[in-house]
């Protein structure tokens, strides 16, 4: 049996029955928990996990974060109001910027809702799973008591960008949590939300994370998520999104760090005229593996999807993508674009790239596209002839090829808040090249 699954089931059954049972999931709980154990990890034989191997991850052993470490707030001084603030899987009050909240805005963390009386506040919990390869999304649903619960009532417009904010730090053991999220938006509402993971200092967690974003009609959502983890770090995340008649979701992910990570998002277009807007950016330097799986549903007619990937990888850095786009019937006058571009910086690196693309209906307007290569001979040789060291001329091209995936917000001053962060990462990514 699995050493990890042997040890989180160890840490469920240790829960007092008043946590496991609150708000009426503990059957529910212990169902997920159950079909976890029975269908196991998943293997090379599963088509949607073939590319990232679990066994290494499999045979370790995890513990509770029981108690919340103490964070000093310079930590988060970059990073304004209003925000959430976790820290190891906790949500911390004190760091946390929450008074004064726009009106409309409603924000609270899940272990709050559970011992609450509402049992609207927490009915995404009772979402089952039935694949035999939603092992993560199981044990999140059976080990998940904490998480992010926002809603934006109907008409609301909520101007300033509300921060997620998950902080990892050392501590005696490796440590695993589970966390589950919900971004709901009512009719006519719009928020801008910026979801960050973050870390101290070199650690080895283990973070699930599953969120859950439902937009009703004529909702705009505009999301940015930084995965800026330590290399030691393993982050399994996905999300799955609903969109009414004429929604809007536009978002940007940028997979900077962790040694293993994992996202998935799948979304689908369920009301007529829903658009979605997707950039992201996967860096896999020295031994990180980061895989990123796209699925995308067009139920209703006249959706749109536009999504555009870059990939980079150096060193012996692996990074896979997957980008599955349907149509289902009846889903006329759809318009789906793909495009997935990756650049190698060394001969040891591997990009897997698998665009997918599915058509079930009539009168529509769909591409998809990836490529594997290297710099540009001629673009160097450009910057080189006048003037520009090699080193410096690298920099620019593989920075211009990437942040062409930021220019997908619109929004400058949010562009110029995550271009740090990304520089960063390419600076260290370009200097083990």
């Amino acid at each position: 049996m699995s050493g990890l699954l042997d040890s989180l089931k160890t840490g469920f059954d240790a829960l007092p029955a008043a946590i496991v049972d609150a708000q009426g999931l503990g059957e529910s709980r212990r169902r997920s928990l159950a079909q976890a154990f029975a269908d196991g990890l998943p293997g090379p034989r599963a088509e949607r996990w073939k590319y990232t191997p679990l066994r290494a991850l499999s045979q370790r052993s995890f513990v509770d974060a029981a108690v919340a470490p103490k964070l000093h707030p310079a930590f988060l001084a970059d990073i304004p109001a209003p925000r959430m603030v976790f820290v190891n899987g906790h949500f911390d009050a004190a760091l946390s910027l929450l008074t004064d909240l726009a009106p409309g805005l409603a924000v609270q963390p899940l272990s709050q809702a559970l011992i609450g009386d509402d049992l609207r506040a927490v009915n995404v919990l009772g979402r089952r799973f039935e694949h035999a390869d939603e092992t993560f999304a199981r044990l999140n649903a059976s080990l998940s008591f904490e998480g992010a619960l926002v809603r934006v009532e109907a008409d609301a417009k909520i101007a300033a960008p509300l921060q997620l904010v998950f902080v990892s730090t050392p501590a005696d053991g490796d440590l695993a949590w589970h966390q589950r999220h919900l971004l709901e938006l009512r009719e006519n509402a719009s928020l801008t939300v910026i979801e960050h993971h973050l870390a101290t200092a070199a650690h080895r967690h283990l973070g699930n994370h599953l969120m859950h974003v439902h937009l009703k009609p004529g909702a705009q959502l505009l999301h940015a998520r930084v995965q800026d983890e330590d290399a030691g770090a393993t982050l399994i995340a996905r999300t799955d999104a609903a969109l009414a008649s004429d929604a809007q979701y536009r978002r940007v992910d940028l997979e900077l760090g962790a040694g293993l990570s994992r996202h998935e998002l799948n979304v689908a277009l369920q009301g007529k005229r829903a658009d979605f807007v997707s950039g992201g950016v996967l860096l896999a330097g020295g031994r990180r593996h980061v895989d990123t799986r796209l699925g995308i549903e067009h139920v209703a007619r006249d959706t749109r999807c536009d999504l555009l990937w870059r990939g980079l990888a150096a060193e012996r850095g692996r990074a896979v993508f997957h980008g599955g786009i349907t149509i289902r019937e009846g889903a006329d006058g759809t318009a789906a674009t793909l495009s997935n571009k990756n650049l190698l910086l060394s001969d040891s690196a591997e990009i897997d790239t698998q665009p997918v693309l599915e058509i079930y209906a009539d009168e529509v307007k769909a591409a998809h596209g990836a490529t594997v290569g290297r710099l540009d001979a001629g673009h160097l040789f450009y910057l080189r002839a006048r003037g520009i060291p090699e080193a410096q001329a690298r920099a620019l091209l593989t920075l211009a090829f990437a942040r062409e995936a930021l220019g997908r917000l619109l929004d400058p001053a949010l562009i110029e808040q995550l271009s740090p962060a990304l520089e960063a990462r390419l600076a260290s990514l370009e200097a083990s090249a």
